[in-house]
């Protein structure tokens, strides 16, 4: 008998069992337990076993998931098509669809042995020249992401690169009069200013949407073994992905706490922004003259994620500890997003 879906909660083991045993037969031999990843801040994450193999399980949070957020399908999709590239990701089981069977979508795939660098404890012990390798190894995957054709792939349709820069901007400001519940100071000034100043580029590319040293699997071997955490991806303009990245390494620094990304950046023995921009734009070949407009918009969309947190919080609609301090964050993102555009030259 499969553990009690009350310990496992927005998860019922027993009937993921019979959705995988009529869909991927053969891939469980015995009872199915599992337990809770704590740690990330959106979609849910569980370990199944069967006593001989592991697996790993997401679906959606629990209440209030905002439009368009939480796909688990084009988490799935774009995981299954970049097996095989120079993108690490971990190989795909099954993809849920039906909302009948646990409540929401989800899907199952491969379990990666190695560590989520998500704390200063775990950070802590690499040395200098392991923190400047991983550094250098996190740039380089997101060189590599960028470089991958879509179509070559299977991805050409993943999104609509015309006009994305000025649909971010929409969308973000429409998850943030989804989870409003309270006056954020300059939110309002900072979205408008971004939507005004929208750089006009060419580039295509995929790109990940929320990639950070915490999304990423590091192996024995101190290598990226497998990029995680799909849900943003879509085709679109991959200096997105470097402004976020840019706000994560650097941007909390000064603040009471980093929920997001913790244990990483210079205050932490990390190589500055400066040196992993160098890195990527010899990797890539990117110009890099407008990426003060996509760090402003990195915290525009951490603030309006947070945001996001905060009112499930307050609803009681999240899993986990640790979400109690995310709401006072926000404003001063929001003031570091209009100090940066206010530096735009």
């Amino acid at each position: 008998m499969n553990a009690p879906s009350t310990e496992l909660p927005g998860l019922d083991l027993d009937r993921v069992r019979a959705y995988l045993d009529a869909h991927r037969p053969g891939l469980v031999t015995g009872p199915l337990r599992g337990e809770v990843v704590h740690g990330g801040r959106s979609n849910l994450t569980y370990v199944l076993t069967d006593g001989t193999s592991r697996w790993v399980l997401r679906r959606p949070p629990l209440g209030h998931v905002l439009a368009t957020a939480h796909d688990m399908g084009r988490e799935h999709r774009v995981m299954s098509a970049l097996a095989g590239t120079a993108v690490p990701v971990p190989r795909t089981h099954v993809l849920c669809q039906d909302d009948a069977v646990i409540g929401a979508p989800f899907y199952l795939m491969e379990h990666v042995e190695g560590t989520v660098y998500r704390t200063p404890e775990l950070t802590g012990r690499l040395d200098a020249d392991q923190r400047h390798d991983l550094t250098r190894q996190l740039v380089d995957v997101l060189a590599e992401l960028h470089a991958i054709d879509p179509e070559q792939v299977g991805l050409g349709d993943f999104g609509r690169p015309e006009g994305f820069l000025d649909r971010q901007v929409r969308r973000w400001s429409k998850q943030l009069a989804a989870s409003r519940s309270r006056d954020i100071p300059g939110i309002d000034e900072l979205a408008a200013r971004l939507a005004a100043g929208v750089p006009r580029t060419g580039r295509t590319a995929i790109v990940h949407g929320d990639y950070r040293l915490d999304n990423v699997l590091v192996g024995p071997e101190l290598r990226i073994d497998a990029v995680l955490d799909w849900e943003m991806a879509t085709l679109g303009d991959p200096l997105t992905d470097l402004g976020l990245l840019a706000v994560y390494w650097e941007g909390f620094s000064g603040l009471d706490e980093n929920p997001i990304a913790k244990g990483i950046g210079p205050e932490f023995g990390f190589p500055p922004f400066r040196d992993m921009l160098g890195r990527y734009a010899e990797r890539s070949g990117a110009e890099l003259s407008e990426l003060d407009w996509y760090i402003g918009f990195g915290f525009f969309k951490i603030a309006v994620i947070l945001e996001g947190i905060h009112y499930r919080y307050i609803h009681g609609q999240t899993v986990g500890a640790g979400f109690d301090h995310i709401g006072a964050l926000v404003a001063p993102l929001v003031a570091q997003g209009l100090a940066t555009l206010d530096e735009e030259v």
